[in-house]
């Protein structure tokens, strides 16, 4: 492999202006067909295999018109102190609210009379308005919006509290503010890892330009896959990420070949034959840990997941191709002004630079690897704690900040209705053939009328056809209470005898069942998910690495990682440790997708990490150097690079806690704080420490293992001896090293 990208980045450099072209055309297609394709909607969403879904499914084939999956607003109204809501005066003004929901816009179904449906609390205090919408949340208009928004401006005049909830307010995810800070605070770094303005500029350029083609082209498929609005924000993420990295790894090699003497031309070729090698193969488990998300067996989440697979190959495609050509472009320029006096030192015979920062923090690393190790791996256990006490849901009005209308509204009803109201129940009786569905009903309600935890439980509700009825459970405790997901169980087992009694069939849906049976579901897939992006990626390392321990050493320390992240979640967002610094003003369960999306996500991140560095240690081990030699030339020469990598995208995700939401300030907290621990505690203490005790061993793989592995050359042996190289660059680092852990 080594050779044919070494060919490939020596054609890219000479027909830099062809390459160029090529993407520059690529972009300019994609960017027509993202601006001629239909703009996207929400993408449908199902769990398969759930009973919330099946339910809801019958409930859109029976109940045709009832727009299931529209959106859903409640207008709440509060009395002020010492009235009520059925004072004549408060009733004439929701009712001139009510005729202004109607006639505000063509996309309203239906708007209740509260004092008809006695939306009222027994105190008189509270009353509410539901608004039921044709289409869902993300198909509203502006206009639609505005009108709810501006609901109640009269009534609050004369003393009526207002507030609005649901999620008809719910606005489709917004980009642009955090993704211009991460970009810029990348720039800064990568100002201050190169010293040149262009060799700065170049990850950044071409990770804008691969994410311009993958967005686009996401974009312009959005309406025919049923992409929806929010896909594309995971590709933008990850291709960001993904981009600069390899580009960064490449040009980095690159400005070390060209110090070693080497011509331009011959600098990007082995450049790419070298880091393109390991750019190609932690691009493979980036995308493995991706498409991965099919597991879950959740359309949206594997459409997700597959997009930001394309757009990783994109990501390193670009760098294979589009950075060598750059490189062609940049001339002497990649190197700074300190950068080029170096190059001139060296080459008249001056006094060699004193050892870099990585060289000594891997020198020292060597003289104490027991106690870096016991320290690495205690902090991060400690840390991890909590995550034994993870509960998981899914954000509702009751997490959002208590200054919002959503909040204040869920607030309102819960104090008037009691906590269950916000998360009411679903019962679905289906009567089947034999139509039984109203005696099945009647059955069911008596029956759950009298478990523990119930407060209200509406009369049933037959269709036309009288095979399939409705009946509303309202809960006493909050939507994501442990007893309220306890209630929904009692009522499936009630429901599964009632059914082998009857033979009708009963059901549980609803918002509230709905989260349930996705967190539930999310938990059951986390395991194999583990399972096969560990498993695959596994393989794929030993056929890199040639090596078994290696692989295994960077499993087990990224679970590590991912296991403390996710302890520190657990820490700040459920049990509130450093809320109020971080601005988290309502604990609770733990976003449901967080630990399938965390491990995906810090997987391919952290796997990136390790191949660009043991990759380095590799090449120098098979180039002849000793185990602690080949140790201290990977840190020479990719630590820096390394984690200038992890600090920008440290950044750009920690720039997402300052959001409003509290589901995207737990997604930025997450993926920061693993990235860190993975990067600079897992891979730069933990690593080296394992790879120290191992020795020659760390490099052990059974010769029959050996004789069946594919030879894929990534450290560039083959490529090495085409060349006829002599030493390698920099081996006499390595004997130095060993002499200098024999004194001490």
């Amino acid at each position: 492999m080594a050779t044919f990208l070494y060919k490939l980045g020596r054609l890219a450099f000479r027909r830099r202006r062809y390459v160029a072209l090529l993407w520059v055309a690529l972009l300019a297609l994609a960017g027509f067909g993202a601006l001629s394709a239909p703009a996207a909607t929400s993408s449908s969403f199902s769990i398969p295999g759930t009973e919330a879904q099946k339910a809801f499914d019958l409930l859109e084939q029976r109940f045709p018109g009832a727009s299931a999956d529209g959106a859903t607003a409640r207008v709440v109204f509060k009395a002020p102190a010492g009235e009520k809501m059925t004072d004549a005066g408060h009733k004439a003004e929701v009712g001139e609210i009510r005729d202004e929901l109607s006639s505000g816009s063509d996309q309203i179904s239906s708007v209740t009379d509260p004092y008809a449906a006695k939306a009222v609390s027994k105190d008189g205090s509270t009353a509410y308005v539901s608004v039921s919408y044709k289409v869902s949340s993300m198909e509203l208009t502006d206009e639609t919006r505005t009108a709810l928004e501006e609901t109640g401006a009269d009534a609050r005049a004369q003393g009526l509290t207002v507030e609005i909830g649901g999620d008809a307010l719910q606005a489709a995810p917004e980009t642009g503010s955090t993704e211009i800070i991460g970009v810029a605070i990348a720039a800064v770094v990568l100002l201050i890892t190169f010293g040149s303005v262009v060799a700065a500029g170049l990850p950044l350029l071409t990770a804008l330009i691969g994410v311009g083609v993958g967005v686009s082209t996401i974009t312009a498929l959005a309406s025919v896959l049923d992409l929806g609005s929010t896909t594309s924000i995971l590709a933008m993420m990850i291709g960001l990420a993904v981009g600069i990295d390899y580009a960064l790894f490449i040009v980095s090699r690159y400005r070390a070949e060209l110090a070693e003497g080497r011509e331009r031309e011959e600098a990007a070729g082995r450049a790419v034959g070298t880091a393109g090698s390991a750019v190609v193969f932690a691009g493979l488990t980036v995308v493995i840990a991706l498409v991965g998300l099919a597991v879950v067996n959740i359309p949206m989440l594997s459409k997700m997941g597959f997009a930001a697979a394309g757009t990783v190959v994109i990501a390193v495609l670009i760098a294979l191709t589009l950075i060598p050509a750059m490189l062609g472009f940049a001339g002497k320029r990649v190197h700074g002004r300190k950068g080029r006096t170096a190059m001139e030192n060296k080459a008249a015979g001056a006094a060699e630079e004193k050892p870099n920062m990585g060289t000594r923090w891997a020198r020292l690393v060597l003289r104490r690897p027991v106690a870096v190790l016991i320290a690495g791996v205690v902090g991060l256990g400690a840390i991890a704690i909590p995550a034994a006490s993870l509960e998981l849901g899914l954000p509702d009005d009751g997490s959002q900040p208590v200054s919002t209308t959503q909040r204040k509204a869920y607030d309102l009803l819960s104090d008037g209705f009691g906590p269950g109201f916000n998360g009411p129940l679903v019962v679905v009786v289906d009567g089947k053939a034999d139509n039984n569905a109203k005696a099945a009903a009647a059955e069911v309600s008596d029956t759950v009328k009298k478990m523990d935890g119930v407060a209200v439980v509406t009369p049933s509700t037959l269709n036309k056809a009288g095979d399939t009825a409705t009946i509303t459970v309202i809960p006493k405790d909050r939507p994501s209470s442990v007893q309220t997901e306890e209630l929904v169980h009692s009522i499936r087992d009630t429901g599964g005898r009632i059914a082998s009694d009857s033979g009708a069939e009963v059901l549980v849906t609803g918002a509230t069942a709905m989260n349930i049976d996705f967190s539930q579901k999310m938990n059951d897939a986390l395991l194999p998910y583990l399972a096969l992006v560990v498993g695959l990626a596994f393989l794929l390392l030993m056929v890199v690495f040639r090596s078994v321990l290696v692989p295994l050493k960077a499993a087990l320390g990224f679970l590590l990682s991912v296991v403390a992240a996710l302890g520190a979640v657990v820490a700040v967002f459920q049990w509130g440790w450093l809320g109020g610094l971080l601005g988290v003003e309502q604990t609770g369960p733990v976003m449901s997708m967080m630990p399938i999306f965390m491990v995906g996500v810090v997987f391919g991140l952290a796997m990136d990490y390790e191949v660009f560095l043991v990759t380095r240690m590799r090449e120098a081990y098979v180039h002849g150097e000793r185990p602690g030699g080949a140790i201290v030339t990977g840190f020479q020469h990719g630590a820096r690079v390394v984690s200038a990598a992890a600090v920008i995208m440290i950044a750009v995700f920690a720039g997402f806690i300052g959001s409003g939401e509290a589901m995207i300030k737990m997604i930025g907290f997450g993926l920061a704080i693993a990235v860190f621990f993975d990067a600079f505690v897992v891979r730069m203490a933990i690593v080296p420490a394992v790879l120290a005790l191992l020795g020659n061993k760390a490099w052990w793989l059974p010769r029959w293992l050996d004789r069946a592995l594919p030879n894929v050359d990534v450290e560039g042996e083959a490529l090495r001896k085409r060349l006829g190289d002599g030493a390698t660059d920099g081996s006499d680092s390595g004997p130095e090293a060993e002499r200098e852990l024999v004194r001490v």
